[in-house]
């Protein structure tokens, strides 16, 4: 790390019990935009984790050298944390947080569900991943952020102010990677996707609900934008997850 942690975007967790959610961010996110996902879970019984991803919560210059395989890697050691103290797991994630959601459900039958909040699950076009290399040749390894796209006034996200190019390339392959596996999705789930998201396309969420191999619940947020958690409709949110995680949990 060349920086301390940010406020309030330390790794979270609470609890024990025999059911468990793991909670997980975005790309240049952290913590903070689940935090109030993973109080309610919390609130509601459920042991939670919720980690800080490799890069994030510090600077961007943290973020450069990171991948898809560190994120992912502490995704699954958080998840085996959590599976290894607790009978039964359901995996909660927004954005990057839901591509993971994804990536974990579909190597391991056992998690129980998983509820995605603007998940990306459909990869760019060759063109847009050429763009971007085209910007890291010509020597922009930082691209303009993402963070933040927020509705409600006065609400704002933690995220870092700039994009590392060669990161989002590596998650771009990944998601790439994603897409066959999407069918081995086994469990249910719960799909809430902001009907204006500046971010990810909705064609995502319509890629997931189509090609997951459990049923998928589709709730559509009509106020926020893509960081929905930190938007109008986070209580929404926040009640859906709670309801979903007591469903296929059990308890």
């Amino acid at each position: 790390m060349t920086a301390p942690i940010l406020p309030g975007a330390e790794p979270w967790s609470s609890g024990d019990g025999d059911h468990g959610v793991l909670v997980l961010h975005g790309f240049t996110g952290n913590p903070t935009s689940m935090r109030g996902v993973a109080e309610a879970l919390a609130g509601a019984g459920f042991a939670v984790e919720l980690p800080l991803l490799p890069g994030h919560g510090t600077s961007v210059e943290d973020m450069l050298p990171t991948r898809w395989e560190d994120w992912s890697g502490a995704a699954e050691a958080a998840w085996q944390r959590l599976a290894g103290r607790c009978q039964r797991t359901a995996v909660v994630g927004l954005s990057m947080g839901g591509t993971l959601s994804c990536w974990l459900a579909a190597n391991h039958p056992e998690i129980a569900g998983i509820a995605v909040v603007n998940p990306l699950v459909k990869a760019p076009d060759d063109a847009f991943r050429t763009a971007i290399r085209e910007l890291l040749d010509a020597g922009t390894p930082v691209a303009p952020g993402i963070g933040s796209d927020i509705a409600k006034p006065g609400a704002a996200e933690s995220a870092y102010e700039g994009t590392p190019l060669e990161a989002v390339l590596s998650l771009f392959d990944a998601v790439a990677g994603l897409e066959p596996s999407l069918a081995d999705i086994a469990c249910p789930v719960l799909l809430l996707s902001s009907r204006d998201d500046h971010v990810v396309e909705p064609a995502s969420g319509d890629l997931l609900e189509q090609a997951a191999g459990g049923p998928v619940e589709r709730v559509w947020l009509e106020r926020s934008y893509h960081v929905a958690t930190l938007d109008w409709d986070a209580p929404v949110i926040e009640e859906r997850v709670v309801g979903f995680a007591r469903t296929v949990l059990g308890s």
